[in-house]
């Protein structure tokens, strides 16, 4: 079975960085698109950063310049470096990924939700 485990969330001051983690297990043909969605409480769950298979990146206008959405094929795994942190990032953070199977059949996964805290 497909999970998706995130980890490298916390509590950092403003200013500070963190480093999330998202890793695919189980049985996986391949990993397509991977995204971290953030949703803080009482808002709408929010697209932040997508990276394609080939590398291709997007990411919403209030972390650009700030973010960094990465890939490691080999490892089936997507990291989300985020600097320059500002209270309003505060949010759980969750992994998102499209994951084909030996038959060739694509599913969307969301990983458990880490939650990243940035104080004033």
């Amino acid at each position: 079975q497909v999970q998706l485990v995130e980890s490298g969330g916390g509590l950092v001051q403003a200013g500070g960085s963190l480093r999330l983690s998202c890793a695919a297990t189980g049985s996986i043909f391949r990993v397509n698109f991977m995204d971290w969605y953030r949703q803080a409480p009482g808002e709408q769950r929010e697209l932040v950063a997508t990276i394609t298979s080939g590398g291709s990146t997007t990411y919403t206008d209030s972390v650009k310049g700030r973010f960094t959405i990465s890939r490691d094929n080999a490892k089936n795994t997507v990291y989300l470096q985020m600097n320059s942190l500002k209270p309003e990032d505060t949010a759980v953070y969750y992994c998102n990924a499209d994951i084909s199977n030996y038959s060739g059949t694509p599913v969307n996964y969301w990983g458990q939700g880490t939650q990243v805290t940035v104080s004033s």
